[in-house]
């Protein structure tokens, strides 16, 4: 009889688990995958519900799909002007775009920057592809970005035009801002009006200054200190041809939450009439999290890297937010952990396993990665599921 007590609890628990992507690793699908391996190979008969996030960055799209998407392909221009497949999902009258599909730091050659001249033109596309689809919601995920032109790019190919002194259009990337002299809006395609555009970000830095998308975010892309300087200056010198044209709304954007995300591409979202809102919010609204929390007995959240970038508005910070306000209990899978016990309280999370407490060897648990997750996990089931 005890034996029969014991199966039955068993049976009734459920985990969710609700990770993003190992960066350079594994992807959200893949630790899920994993995770569950894991977990079976200790309790055979348990539910798991996978539903992998993203923050709004890279792997948005993918974390969509698996929700239940519709992945549509489309050809776009990427950062340097060359032609490359992005995808964005589709569900109904809703679409989630992530600029990185089109403008990212995977769409560069490896071992190649373009901090000056890359351009979110191929992003402005796969919004247009977006609406010819007949979306009326478009959840726009910025993150990873190659590119600091402002969104000047992706503007330009929803109709915008930005021009030099001679009225010829100014350079693509963000230094041919520098020659700007006139901003004209009034050709942006008249589908965006009635469109509910939403800023999906993890980042709320402003456009230009100490804490602007060239100064925090230039250096990621291959930007030397002259080249912050000079996209800078640039981007402050749109920001001003903008509020000529079409007022000061321009410079009140300029200043917002979010502006600065994606090398300014969250400036360009908000000149669009965006509504900013934490991109983990956004996600785990569209990919269903809160019916799904609802079933769930554990939470296994994670990323590549648990540290104090997690805890501003990442992934498993939002899963585990929401997950303690619903009294579930959380822990987190992790490449590396550089958080103490405290903050991971703090955050909600009641435990956290990195893979580098099963294999000491990080390059090791970078390149077995999935295997070794899978450790992590039978380890988790023992710990939290009797």
């Amino acid at each position: 009889m005890a034996d029969a007590a014991v199966d039955d609890t068993r049976t009734a628990q459920r985990v969710l688990v609700a990770a993003d992507k190992f960066k350079g690793s594994l992807t959200a699908v893949q630790v899920a995958e994993r995770v569950t391996a894991g977990l079976r190979r200790v309790v055979p008969d348990l539910e798991v519900e996978a539903l992998p996030v993203a923050d709004g960055g890279d792997g948005t799209v993918a974390a969509a799909v698996a929700a239940g998407f519709e992945r549509r392909e489309v050809r776009v221009a990427g950062p340097l002007g060359h032609e490359v497949t992005a995808a964005f999902a589709l569900r109904g009258d809703t679409a989630v775009v992530e600029m990185a599909e089109a403008s990212g730091l995977q769409r560069l050659p490896a071992g190649v920057f373009a901090p000056l001249t890359a351009s979110t033109y191929g992003s402005g596309e796969l919004l247009r592809a977006a609406l010819d689809a007949g979306a009326r919601t478009i959840v726009f995920g910025v993150g990873g970005s190659a590119t600091t032109d402002g969104g000047a790019g992706m503007l330009t190919a929803l109709g915008a035009r930005f021009l030099d002194a001679e009225g010829e259009p100014v350079t693509p990337g963000g230094w041919g801002l520098a020659e700007l002299a006139r901003a004209d809006l009034s050709g942006l395609d008249p589908r965006l009006a009635s469109v509910d555009l939403i800023l999906a970000s993890d980042v709320d830095n402003p456009l230009t200054g100490p804490e602007g998308a060239p100064a925090v975010y230039g250096p990621q892309k291959g930007a030397s200190p002259d080249d912050v300087e000079t996209l800078d200056a640039a981007l402050a010198h749109c920001a001003k041809v903008l509020e000529e044209a079409i007022g000061a709304r321009a410079a009140e954007y300029a200043v917002a939450p979010g502006a600065g995300a994606a090398g300014g591409i969250g400036y360009g979202a908000l000149l669009l009439g965006a509504r900013f809102r934490p991109g983990i919010e956004v996600m785990l609204d569209v990919l269903g999290f809160a019916p799904a929390l609802e079933r769930a007995s554990l939470v296994i959240t994670g990323e590549g890297s648990l540290d104090e970038q997690t805890l501003h508005g990442k992934a498993p910070a939002g899963v585990a937010a929401a997950a303690r306000a619903a009294g579930k209990e959380v822990v987190a899978v992790c490449g590396r952990l550089a958080l103490p016990p405290e903050a991971l309280e703090r955050a909600g999370i009641g435990r956290a396993y990195p893979l580098t407490e099963a294999e000491p060897d990080v390059a090791r648990c970078i390149a077995d990665a999935g295997p070794i997750l899978e450790r992590v996990a039978e380890r988790i089931a023992r710990d939290h599921l009797r």
